[in-house]
């Protein structure tokens, strides 16, 4: 850090991944299993690409959240998207790469990814 510019860039920037994890009841929660099983299987990655693609969408509706075990291991990584007044949408294997294809199509256009859900994998 050399400047009081980077300082506030810092600040700026913490208190934008703050916002994500703030509690809002109208707004989407997103919940990646950080158990010790999640992240062995690489959860995360898909936890900071999850993050960082809503924080570069500007997403004010979605809380990026951590949780222990879902109880799913053989499906590690788990990621579970829980909208007011949807039924909870399970996706499973997931990499940093669906991750964002979640965002862009289920947080942002309302599409759940169903080749991604745990019904496509049992």
């Amino acid at each position: 850090m050399k400047s009081l510019e980077e300082l506030r860039a810092i600040r700026d920037k913490a208190r934008s991944q703050v916002i994500l994890r703030e509690n809002n009841d109208n707004a989407i929660r997103v919940l990646v299993g950080m158990a010790t099983c999640g992240i062995a299987a690489g959860a995360r990655p898909v936890l900071n690409a999850i993050v960082e693609e809503v924080a570069k969408r500007g997403l004010q509706n979605v809380i990026v959240t951590q949780t222990g075990c879902i109880g799913i291991c053989q499906f590690e990584p788990v990621v579970e998207v829980v909208a007011p007044g949807q039924d909870k949408v399970t996706y499973v294997k997931m990499t940093p790469e669906k991750a964002v294809r979640v965002v862009n199509d289920h947080l942002v256009n309302g599409n759940v990814v169903t080749e991604f859900t745990i019904g496509a994998n049992s």
